[in-house]
């Protein structure tokens, strides 16, 4: 399974790929900005990512922005149903107006840290990723 973490925070960038390598390819990008351009180069390539794991609080566009974009990008290309991307918002921010913005715009999990391995599996278990 092809996976994109996005994440600032050196720390919690490699905590979330050591915890996700056994699962697939596991590739990163550190700003809003990257993410949307190493998603349009995973569709250029005919290898999308699978699920994206999107911080919200990110530089350049944050974790909102993103999930925004990448739903617009996938509606403009025609990918539709189960060929979408799963993203999981994984972040520090766990209030109401958050949530329900991030699942407003079609997110399929909202992770708030300190993320446990245990967390991570439950939500790949439930998405029928693994």
């Amino acid at each position: 399974m092809k996976m994109l973490v996005v994440e600032d925070d050196f720390n919690s960038r490699k905590m979330l790929q050591n915890m996700l390598h056994h699962y697939g390819e596991c590739d990163v990008a550190v700003n809003g900005k990257e993410a949307v351009r190493a998603v349009k180069t995973a569709w250029n390539e005919k290898r999308p990512y699978k699920i994206v794991f999107l911080d919200i609080m990110l530089p350049e566009m944050d974790g909102q922005e993103v999930l925004k974009k990448l739903r617009e990008l996938e509606e403009e290309k025609g990918v539709g149903g189960s060929d979408c991307m799963k993203i999981i918002m994984t972040t520090a921010l766990d209030d109401k107006q958050n949530i329900m913005e991030a699942f407003r715009h079609q997110c399929e999990g909202y992770l708030v840290k300190p993320l446990t391995g245990e967390k991570l599996q439950q939500q790949l278990e439930e998405l029928e990723l693994i």
